[in-house]
């Protein structure tokens, strides 16, 4: 694993069997949730298919040591609240670091998966709706759907993108019916969308995992 001075923090893995034609790998973003850092998620990478190269990202917004935040929530009796201005900075902010990571990191720029879990699965989603010639594909674990967003989404744009969304159906953080409203908006948009749900809390299990791997290869062969 090794850094580069890009505009965000990260980790990156390089492919580990790489293309024996040498062609360029294909790329995983994985992008954490709330309070966490680069690291987390990057400790998954040994599960992960050995043709990828994975890229492991830090949150822009220091919460304290080695905790990090995508944009600021707060904790109210009606629910958790987002920052508007926050959450529109980090997508462009997260939209802006795929578009530099070509230059930095030989990729196939046109096999791009962006992965996150919980506010980072927020934040893909925001990225695949608003932004979706930014990736190949998404991966949202735990998550709740960017705000508006389906209903102004480039379907032509959509069209066939492969997408995951698991959930926790004991997840306290965000309620499995957030994870159910995804499952409703992205079933009227041309996507790809594979939906799964777990007897689990706000994580990450076993079950999850293996689907997630599953997932993956079935996307490699593609």
């Amino acid at each position: 694993m090794q850094t580069k001075p890009l505009s965000l923090t990260h980790l990156v893995r390089r492919p580990i069997q790489p293309p024996a034609d040498g062609a360029a790998p294909p790329l995983l973003v994985l992008a954490h949730g709330y309070g966490s850092n680069e690291q987390d998620l990057m400790g998954l990478a040994s599960y992960f298919d050995p043709r990828l190269m994975i890229v492991s990202v830090r949150a822009p917004r220091a919460m304290g040591q080695g905790s990090y935040a995508w944009f600021d929530l707060e904790f109210t009796p009606e629910g958790v609240k987002a920052d508007p201005e926050q959450a529109a900075e980090a997508l462009t902010t997260l939209t802006g670091f795929l578009q530099e990571l070509p230059d930095a990191y030989e990729h196939d720029p046109s096999r791009v998966l962006l992965g996150g879990f919980s506010q980072g699965a927020i934040l893909s989603l925001g990225v695949l709706l608003h932004q979706p010639q930014s990736v190949g594909g998404v991966i949202a674990l735990s998550a709740r759907l960017w705000p508006d967003a389906a209903e102004h989404a480039d379907r032509e744009a959509l069209a066939g993108k492969p997408v995951l969304v698991t959930h926790g159906i004991y997840d306290t953080v965000i309620p499995i019916a957030n994870g159910r409203e995804i499952r409703a908006a992205l079933s009227e948009l041309p996507v790809d969308l594979t939906y799964k749900e777990y007897p689990m809390a706000h994580e990450i299990n076993g079950d999850a995992l293996r689907d997630v791997l599953a997932w993956l290869e079935i996307w490699l062969r593609k």
